[in-house]
């Protein structure tokens, strides 16, 4: 079986490793008390734009036989479709992953763009759609729409967005979307469609996930409940589905010192991420479901063998990940390919260093052909 696997690039900043929580390079650096602007560091200008890091990482990843990479959208961070505009041509065969919410803008000129982008790039956009979330990021958009409407929206979008992409004229009137007679032009509409990778844990997310995705995307979880979930999804899928995870890495030479370097993360915990997150996200009530009793360490937080529920105390995004040797986590990484897994978004930070470790040194291990690493 083919697996592509992803890494992500950073669009909010970047760490030097777990045992700091600021950013640090390009104008995302902090900026130190006194000085005269944002980018400035001890009164010199740092001298890297971050889209010069971002192209950095782009092309270490891409050379270290990852297929593309994702490229986060939040409340803090860069625009992920100028990115990945803007970096193309920092790549050859790299894709480009847009994660985006569909109710932020309207679909036709979001077909638009991305056949633009297609046009532009032969091909390389691909789609991480996310409709959940809620919360004071959900406000910062100025959208109030609930949890099971984002995704009836999110399903209405894509209609749309399929239908436009046609070449010929589309009209569609539902909930949330009325168009008449619309269409792209047709050197945009000859442009391959992205694949979608579409997440989301909770009844509507996978009904909706079932009409439209290529990948059904989730974040880690222990490995049981994975396969309890991709079953749920299989059951409700309109056509064979295919599954994706996303995955944080911490991987080092010895299982010790991948662990150490989560005790330096842990002597540094932030106390205010202790209190979690808001909003309605399923995935995210999941994910603190599976920790059970007390922590009064980190080692508390490892669920199974190698599977860690602290990152996101670390810093920002899934709870879960893998922790371990290069060789251990391969054979996670492994065991996971076997349960169904067709695709991986890794992340670590550096970003740039770790997506040269995790590629040089992991992905060679993997018994299964993954693109750039047959074996």
């Amino acid at each position: 079986m083919s697996v592509d696997i992803y890494w992500r690039i950073g669009t909010h900043g970047d760490q030097p490793s777990l045992r700091r929580r600021v950013a640090s390079r390009g104008e995302w650096a902090p900026v130190v008390p006194g000085s005269l602007a944002p980018g400035v560091r001890d009164g010199r200008q740092d001298g890297y734009s971050y889209v010069e890091h971002m192209g950095d990482v782009a092309r270490a990843s891409e050379s270290a036989g990852f297929v593309g990479g994702l490229l986060p959208s939040f409340p803090n961070t860069d625009d992920p479709w100028a990115t990945a505009a803007t970096l193309a041509r920092e790549t050859s065969t790299y894709r480009f992953m847009i994660a985006f919410q569909p109710g932020f803008l309207h679909p036709v000129q979001a077909a638009r763009m991305t056949a633009s982008l297609q046009r532009a790039t032969g091909g390389r956009a691909v789609f991480n759609i996310i409709s959940g979330g809620g919360g004071p990021d959900q406000l910062w958009w100025g959208d109030k729409v609930d949890h099971d409407d984002r995704y009836a929206r999110t399903s209405e979008f894509l209609d749309v967005l399929k239908g436009v992409w046609r070449g010929v004229p589309y009209s569609f009137d539902g909930r949330f979307y009325r168009v008449e007679g619309a269409r792209l032009p047709e050197p945009l509409a000859r442009q391959p469609f992205p694949e979608i990778y579409f997440s989301g844990s909770s009844p509507a997310a996978i009904a909706a996930a079932g009409r439209h995705a290529d990948y059904y995307l989730s974040w880690l979880e222990p490995f049981h409940a994975l396969t309890a979930k991709f079953d749920q999804v299989r059951a409700h899928s309109e056509r064979t589905p295919k599954f994706a995870v996303r995955v944080e890495v911490l991987a080092r030479p010895t299982e010790e010192e991948a662990w150490a370097e989560i005790a330096r993360g842990w002597d540094n915990i932030d106390p205010t991420v202790l209190r979690g997150a808001t909003g309605d996200s399923i995935g995210w009530q999941r994910s603190q479901s599976f920790v059970r009793g007390p922590v009064n360490g980190y080692r508390d937080l490892e669920v199974t063998p190698n599977v860690w529920g602290g990152f996101h105390l670390l810093r920002g995004g899934p709870a879960f990940g893998l922790v371990g040797s290069y060789e251990q986590v391969a054979e996670r990484l492994d065991e996971l390919i076997g349960l169904g897994v067709n695709a991986f978004i890794l992340a670590g930070v550096p970003h740039l260093e770790e997506a040269y470790r995790v590629g040089e040194e992991v992905l060679p291990l993997l018994g299964s052909l993954v693109k750039g690493h047959a074996r």
